[in-house]
């Protein structure tokens, strides 16, 4: 393994850290604010921070010589797909942040990887080609999802199942990410898909919460580790990182969010599993490894 590759997968470690030490942080803030307001102010927060980014990049093209090799496409086009985006990151954040209320750090983390296992199955509908190492993985992961969050009278926790929910919404996200990437500037459809769900968010929180400068204070903290970090800098990193990285190992190495997770919730927040919840869940991280075997040249981009 060269250098670069080696530099990369450690910065795509650190990425998975960032965003599986993001559930505690997320499962701290709802103690204080509602899922609208967390959610509002933190993506806020994330589409800033992309902004110097993107004027930084922009400077950097202009100083290339006179041929573009990138097409540039209109404003209002970029807006438009940012903001479609934006709406499927609102749907997907929102399930998530209200179910983390009612779950654990750990089993949010496991549970919302499982769009790595949804996204394939997915791709039937769209006439895509589902390989054997997907179908088997998504067997493994429903096992696990089973063991993990099924109990003796089969039924699913209320958290589960909207952390659940969540993860199709994610699989979706991830789609249109893949759909619309292809076409206008990522970066700046990031910043514009985190605004749009800001704003959505905060709209919400209008109608539906209360929002107080006491609760906000109180979960300031895990709003800019979920803004500055989760959004900001580990979407910085993955981007550098996925420049040296192999598509493949990028993707085993981000799903080891959910391990972190997990990690990061029995350290900070005390929580613990059975042995049935432990086995499930490494029968979903199995599941999801197993179903990234093989590749698509696609390369998925996670908010």
């Amino acid at each position: 393994m060269d250098s670069k590759r080696l530099r990369a997968n450690i910065l795509l470690l650190i990425t998975a850290a960032i965003w599986g030490f993001a559930f505690v942080a997320q499962r701290i803030g709802a103690q204080y604010v509602g899922a609208f307001t967390f959610n509002g102010i933190r993506f806020a927060i994330g589409s800033l921070s992309l902004v110097p980014l993107i004027i930084y990049f922009d400077r950097r093209n202009k100083n290339k010589d006179s041929n573009e090799d990138n097409i540039e496409v209109s404003a209002k086009k970029t807006i438009i797909s940012g903001s479609l985006v934006g709406v499927m990151l609102y749907l997907a954040a929102t399930f998530q942040q209200v179910g983390i209320k009612y779950t654990t750090a750990g089993k949010a983390g496991f549970i919302t990887g499982l769009y790595m296992v949804i996204v394939p199955l997915i791709g039937i509908f769209l006439k895509q080609k589902v390989e054997k190492n997907a179908w088997a993985g998504v067997v493994i992961a429903v096992v696990g999802l089973y063991l993990l969050s099924i109990n003796e009278n089969f039924t699913i926790s209320f958290g589960d199942l909207l952390e659940l929910i969540g993860a199709f919404f994610w699989s979706l996200h991830i789609l249109t990410i893949d759909h619309f990437s292809k076409k206008v500037d990522p970066l700046k459809l990031s910043c514009i898909q985190f605004a749009a769900c800001s704003f959505l968010s905060f709209v919400s929180a209008l109608i539906f919460e209360q929002i107080t400068v006491s609760g906000i204070l109180g979960a300031l903290i895990p709003i800019l580790y979920g803004g500055l970090l989760s959004v900001g800098i580990a979407y910085t990193l993955q981007v550098v990182a996925q420049k040296d990285a192999k598509p493949s190992h990028a993707a085993i190495i981000l799903s080891m969010e959910s391990a972190f997770g997990a990690i990061g919730g029995a350290i900070m927040l005390g929580e613990s599993m059975s042995t049935r919840g432990y086995i499930g869940c490494i029968l979903i991280l199995g599941g999801i490894l197993v179903s990234q075997i093989k590749f698509s040249k696609k390369e998925y981009i996670k908010e």
